[in-house]
């Protein structure tokens, strides 16, 4: 009796262990807003054999909330209490994206980010920005982005403002009376030249985009060689060039022997890096050239 039941508990139990098994975040991206707002992306690659994996969730408050494979199709998930169960299905990769108030405080004039991962993340804060304090060194520093190690960790900055011009009280009236000269004119100008700006923009809008021509091929390869890229985003990048600057990631991975999961990261901090822009299709994505 003891070693019938024996044998379905031992299948249960290595069961239990496939869907809850331990993946991997390949990518942590926090994109800090003025507003004190923060974009997680969390890119994982679930273990073989699983059929669900559940992700912690960087705040109470979560609102547009999306979960996608390689592909950019949505997955199926649910939230259970701070926790996001996603089904995997046949995804060989997961992208989580949302949006949450929770990491950051403002004391004064310093905004304050504060997280807690097991692998290092990237922070992208906003372009006005001045950073005032880190709890640790930086992996990887590059403009406003900033690459921290794991762990316990928090960034203070300060966001920086334009300053106005002096005022002087004892003109005040003549200051006052120069405005509304000045509001008036700005009315009369506006509305004459508004029209003549509205049959005129898409005209313009025209010549200056013929004025953009694509760089020559020994320009572009120029281009890539001063540039922070492995061999596989530079041969990418050319053979997009060759197909005009535009094809579907499916060709430039097959073309290239890039796994798929590889391609799809590879893309995507191109992305990042602004090399390309990403158009999502119904049945596969493609990729384009930002010169």
């Amino acid at each position: 009796m003891l070693k019938r039941l024996a044998f379905p508990v031992m299948v249960m139990v290595l069961l239990l262990g496939l869907v809850h098994a331990e993946y991997t975040a390949s990518s942590v991206t926090l994109t800090v807003y003025p507003d004190g707002y923060v974009g997680v992306e969390c890119d994982i690659v679930p273990p073989n054999y699983t059929s669900q994996i559940s992700v912690p969730l960087l705040g109470s408050h979560v609102e547009n909330l999306f979960v996608a494979d390689e592909n950019g199709d949505p997955l199926n998930f649910q939230d259970e209490n701070g926790s996001l169960v996603v089904y995997i299905e046949n995804g060989s990769l997961v992208n989580v994206s949302y949006v949450t108030p929770d990491l950051t405080s403002k004391k004064g004039l310093v905004w304050t980010l504060n997280v807690n991962l097991s692998v290092p993340f990237t922070v992208v804060l906003p372009k006005n920005a001045v950073v005032v304090d880190l709890s640790d060194i930086p992996v990887e520093i590059a403009g406003n982005s900033i690459t921290m190690p794991p762990g316990n960790q928090s960034i203070s900055y300060a966001l920086t403002y334009p300053t106005t011009q002096s005022y002087t009280p004892g003109n005040a009236q003549r200051e006052r009376a120069h405005d509304w000269t000045w509001i008036l004119l700005g009315l009369l100008v506006g509305g004459t030249a508004g029209t003549y700006l509205l049959f005129t923009r898409r005209r313009s809008t025209r010549r200056e985009e013929t004025k953009k021509t694509a760089p020559s091929r020994e320009e572009f390869e120029r281009m890539l060689e001063g540039l922070d890229l492995n061999d596989d985003e530079r041969r990418s990048l050319l053979y997009v060039y060759d197909r005009g600057g535009k094809a579907s990631q499916a060709e430039v991975r097959e073309a290239l022997g890039l796994p798929k999961t590889t391609a799809w990261r590879m893309f995507r901090r191109l992305e990042r890096k602004g090399l390309v822009r990403i158009l999502k299709g119904k049945k596969e994505n493609w990729v384009e050239l930002r010169f």
